[in-house]
């Protein structure tokens, strides 16, 4: 290497990068010298937690990856991908985009959809279905508002000019949100299995080329950004947020499909965390090869870009293509048809070392493994230890609650709680249509349904989470998570395959913060083996906290479960809705006497400090079962789940489209305020005509599950144990309404 290219890197400019002190020696012995300011630039990314994934990376190890439906596993490619017959696989995932959302919502959210998209198409599938599962502080604040109104509008400018359908998703808020929210998105497409593009390197003289939008400023070392605390001179990171452009983004998907249709790529990545940076390395890495890299031929939108500004640039849009040689032209001939760049800058190299030139000089030499998830990055262990909170949590009485008398007016209350009432105000400003595939928007289900078009066949798929849960026990949270995920989408119609996630948690060097990671792991690996649902992969998202004063302040643990499954016949498809005035109503499961971290508890009584909802997972697993069954013989019409707001609040929304009501009793062995605002896991509402009764009893006595009658549908009156609680109409308009109350004021 030319010594006079740059001066020795020196151990301050490291630290100012992100890297440890002892991360920067071990730098130096894997060189076997000092690295350059643009090496250590490139390490200082590649080994930031949100590349890396060094404070984690053993605990996703132990995650179940091994499945009856699975194509690609998890670290195998950009994106998992599950067989769903008929030659097709579904190629999904969840990213985080928190960091950048805290400081720049709208731009922060929308390169979050586009870099998810990204994902999904550069494997060569077509991003059919989008879902996102969002996290904010109080709603009450002026900055909160603020959050909301540009992610939300960042989500859907974005979303909405791509062309791709948001057919679900979820909203939390908490005070502990306030600084630091949570942008997570998923997205799905369809591809044909004989068609998967590889992530791998190949060839030594096979060309690389840089495809999409030009290289600039925008996103420099954000991966470093987002593996750091949100403090009070975060603000002046904000050249760290990407900027994205939804039209250049559709017009790079079709080029993308039409090049995956030629025999011309070797491999392809998208350029989305680290930039260049991580798909030469990790593009190498995979294939046990390397690359020589002119920093000088990649197009850029500034003038004299440096060349560790070229290499960490987060500038949106653009993907990493290794083409066969002789080939460069079938390339170029399609992204110039597409309007885009498509600018040949390297080639494949057998040394396994990646070399950037900038004008013929060498400005870095790094092996590529040693950059690598999984290869030389830093596999950390770190201290954890349970928080005092805990045991205080578990010391939760249902005794020291009074019973209320004012049923009614609690019931109307918790309609409206922002974290229950409808988000409309949200949905409505995403395009839930384009692409015709959306089967529920008409019909509602627990799980959005997407259609695969040329067969009988549909996908349902969700993202769950309730991050009070998890913060009150991660493990037990976590399970649940993964329960209500497979719940919602068995509820539907579908038989659930496999799981992505998105692990947002605080400080990974913070003993209590890391507990709460290792119980979410325990308690996914549980739970996915028990449904039999592998994890294909996702994120981790830590340092979700503010610090303040010297205090750190994290947000409640959310490992966001995104789940995927399929429906073997669209006859099958279950939707959630009253059908009839006169069919009966029954509650599957068991009712608990429990109240634990529900909405009501918080709400109302301002009880903070309680457990996890009941929860078991065998009898969960067994409800699933029978769900399954009822909906293959026909012998129900409705299935909703009982989540978020307990009983009450699954019955209403069962009302709400066809304006009908209901007249049930409640359960004397329990108390009426865990009845109806309980959130006891693990329970389904169905609803059936009488005709199918019989045939519904002899199903379930044989199956061993508990279940109660509990009354019938009305024609739009509320009715509980005898006493009149008013009109759909009345619960209807004060949930529609309440959240965009709240941000409207």
């Amino acid at each position: 290497m030319q010594n006079t290219i740059q001066q020795e890197a020196t151990l301050e400019q490291a630290i100012e990068l992100g890297l440890r002190a002892e991360e920067f020696e071990n730098i130096k012995e894997i060189l076997g010298r000092t690295p350059n300011f643009t090496e250590t630039a490139v390490y200082s990314v590649m080994w930031s937690e949100h590349c890396s994934y060094k404070n984690s990376i053993l605990w996703l190890k132990k995650l179940p990856k091994d499945g009856p439906h699975m194509l690609v596993k998890a670290g195998e490619e950009n994106a998992g991908i599950v067989d769903i017959g008929d030659g097709l696989g579904c190629v999904f995932k969840i990213e985080s985009h928190n960091h950048p959302s805290a400081l720049e919502p709208y731009q922060g959210a929308a390169t979050g959809v586009g870099g998810i998209n990204r994902d999904i198409f550069t494997m060569g599938a077509r991003p059919i279905a989008q879902l996102n599962s969002l996290r904010f502080g109080n709603i009450e604040s002026d900055r909160t508002k603020w959050l909301v109104r540009g992610v939300v509008k960042g989500i859907g400018d974005y979303g909405n000019a791509f062309g791709i359908p948001i057919v679900g998703g979820e909203v939390f808020f908490d005070e502990s949100f306030n600084t630091n929210p949570l942008v997570n998105a998923f997205s799905a497409g369809i591809i044909d299995t004989k068609k998967i593009i590889s992530a791998t390197a190949k060839g030594p003289g096979n060309p690389v080329f840089i495809v999409g939008s030009s290289t600039g400023k925008d996103g420099i070392a954000g991966a470093a950004f987002a593996s750091k605390d949100i403090t009070e001179d975060s603000a002046n990171d904000l050249p760290s947020v990407q900027v994205g452009d939804p039209f250049m983004e559709k017009l790079l998907l079709e080029a993308t499909m039409e090049l995956a249709e030629t025999d011309a790529i070797v491999g392809m990545q998208d350029m989305g965390a680290a930039g260049i940076t991580c798909s030469t390395c990790e593009m190498s890495a995979a294939g046990n090869v390397g690359m020589e890299i002119n920093l000088d031929k990649v197009p850029t939108r500034q003038e004299n870009m440096l060349p560790y500004e070229i290499l960490l640039s987060e500038s949106q849009e653009r993907m990493l293509v290794v083409v066969h040689k002789g080939k460069e032209d079938v390339v170029k001939k399609i992204f110039d048809k597409w309007d885009l760049n498509a600018e040949e800058i390297g080639f494949v190299t057998d040394t396994g070392r990646i070399r950037y030139y900038m004008h013929g000089e060498l400005v870095g030499d790094v092996p590529a493994e040693s950059l690598v998830l999984g290869g030389g990055a830093p596999q950390n262990e770190r201290e954890y230890k349970e928080p005092a909170y805990y045991q205080e949590f578990k010391s939760f009485s249902i005794d020291s609650i009074p019973v209320p008398t004012n049923i009614k007016e609690i019931a109307y209350r918790l309609i409206q709680r922002p974290n229950i009432a409808s988000k409309k105000w949200i949905f409505e400003q995403y395009d839930s249509m384009v692409g015709t595939r959306n089967m529920s928007t008409n019909k509602p289900s627990d799980a959005g349904i997407v259609h695969v078009k040329g067969t009988d066949k549909a996908l349902a798929m969700t993202v769950d989470c309730n991050s009070r849960y998890v913060h009150a026990d991660p493990e037990v949270g976590t399970m649940i998570a993964v329960a209500e995920a497979a719940r919602n989408i068995t509820c539907s119609g579908g038989i659930p395959s496999a799981v992505t996630n998105c692990l947002n948690f605080g400080n990974p060097y913070n003993p209590e913060s890391y507990w709460q990671f290792v119980g979410a792991i325990k308690g996914m690996s549980t739970a996915c083996i028990k449904f039999n649902t592998p994890v294909t992969g996702g994120n981790v998202s830590f340092y979700n906290q503010t610090v303040a004063n010297g205090i750190e302040i994290p947000v409640f643990p959310t490992p966001t479960i995104g789940m995927i499954g399929i429906v073997p016949s669209q006859k099958n498809v279950m939707s959630l809705n009253f059908k009839q005035k006169g069919d009966l109503i029954f509650v599957i499961g068991n009712c608990t006497n429990d109240i634990s971290s529900s909405e009501y508890l918080v709400s109302h009584h301002g009880v903070k400090s309680s457990p996890a909802p009941y929860f078991n997972l065998d009898e969960e697993y067994e409800v699933h079962q029978i769900i399954t069954q009822l909906i293959k013989i026909n012998a129900i019409n409705a299935a909703h789940d009982i989540s978020d707001g307990g009983l009450f609040v699954t019955l209403a929304e069962m009302s709400f489209q066809n304006e009908l009501g209901f007249d049930i009793e409640s359960d004397s062995e329990v108390r009426i305020d865990a009845f109806l605002f309980g959130e006891g896991q693990g329970r389904v509402v169905v609803t059936l005509n009488e005709e199918k009764e019989e045939n519904f009893i002899e199903t379930m006595i044989a199956s061993g599950v508990n279940f109660t009658l509990i009354g019938h549908v009305t024609k739009g009156k509320l009715q509980i144990d005898g006493e009149h609680f008013g009109f759909i109409k009345e619960v209807k308009n004060l949930y529609e309404n309440a959240l965009g109350k709240y941000l409207d004021n």
